[in-house]
């Protein structure tokens, strides 16, 4: 299906910005790779705008004197919702303006995207070598794509083959209610309950929201319910500490299940890709769990989606490609 031309823009800092860290890479024309990518603690500054300041001041001499010649654009994407000029985020302190920060910051184009919106830009691109499929199959590229992605908190966002060409779908998924597989799941999502009034997928499939269902899950089976940060959870699980095991198995699960659910959802038959910084921490245990059978568990829908591939992102920097990819599709 034919694509709108690219749009002529250029040279762009691009950014993906979580709740933790902030990634920015220099682009020469939109739609390229970026380069002389660095990550940068989002605590440290106290927005986007600083962060970017001193982004660009650590840049090679000659592109620190091409963005300071004027002319430079900017695309950030952003962990949250993205609508109107002020831009809260979810999951860290920042709040701004996205004009005021184009006029700090002397941008010729100033461009915000929900993180995921930005990383179902680049599924088109991604090549094998990016990717880490389930059971050998990769995605096609003959219909709809879903992207999930435990990170700090959970992102969602389709990708839809139109006339004009790819068309990103970005919303706030991640905050879908919760529902248990088992009696088991049901005793977890009840405890969490009690921290909790409304128990959305992020409360529980997240970096934020592991330790509350470390808690739940000791809780569940019986065991001395020690509070553990993420890292802490992660690492004593792979190291095979039982409740912490216990734990990342029950996330992978359930994360297998919330990713079939939007699967059904967007009648993703391209595939359901999995990104975000906390899967692949996960190595070997994930693709040893039941992510994929309870993917697949959907009762008279599950042959279904059992004709759709699930691949895990390995490349962390593939949603700065989506917003040079997302930036050369401008038409405002």
């Amino acid at each position: 299906m034919p694509a709108l031309p690219p749009a002529k823009i250029g040279p762009l800092v691009v950014a993906d910005i979580g709740g933790t860290n902030a990634r920015f890479g220099w682009v020469e024309r939109a739609g390229e790779v970026p380069v002389e990518v660095q990550t940068l603690p989002a605590a440290e500054f106290e927005g986007p705008g600083e962060a970017m300041r001193h982004y660009l001041a650590a840049l090679p001499a000659g592109l620190r004197a091409q963005a300071q010649r004027g002319g430079l654009s900017a695309g950030w994407a952003l962990a949250t919702a993205v609508s109107g000029d002020e831009v809260v985020m979810t999951n860290n302190h920042w709040r701004f303006s996205r004009r005021e920060e184009a006029k700090r910051l002397a941008l010729q184009n100033l461009r915000v995207f929900n993180d995921f919106e930005a990383l179902a830009c680049s599924l088109p691109h991604l090549s094998p070598g990016q990717l880490r499929s389930w059971d050998g199959r990769m995605p096609s590229l003959q219909g709809p794509l879903a992207v999930i992605g435990p990170g700090t908190g959970l992102g969602v966002a389709g990708m839809v083959p139109t006339r004009a060409g790819w068309q990103p779908l970005p919303g706030e998924g991640g905050h879908m209610t919760l529902s248990a597989h088992d009696t088991f799941e049901d005793e977890v999502l009840r405890h969490a309950r009690t921290v909790w009034p409304h128990v959305s997928a992020e409360r529980l499939l997240s970096g934020i929201g592991l330790p509350l269902l470390h808690e739940a899950v000791c809780h569940a089976t019986g065991a001395p319910a020690q509070a553990l940060k993420t890292e802490e959870v992660v690492a004593q699980g792979l190291a095979g500490q039982a409740s912490a095991r216990r734990t990342l198995q029950v996330f992978c699960a359930m994360l297998g299940g919330f990713a079939g659910n939007v699967a059904l959802t967007l009648g993703a038959h391209g595939g359901v890709f999995i990104g975000g910084g906390l899967v692949p921490r996960l190595g070997e245990l994930f693709f040893e769990s039941e992510f994929r059978q309870r993917f697949e568990h959907k009762g008279r829908f599950s042959s279904y989606v059992a004709e759709m591939p699930t691949v895990l992102i390995t490349d962390t920097l593939a949603a700065l490609q989506g917003v040079s990819s997302a930036m050369a599709q401008a038409r405002d």
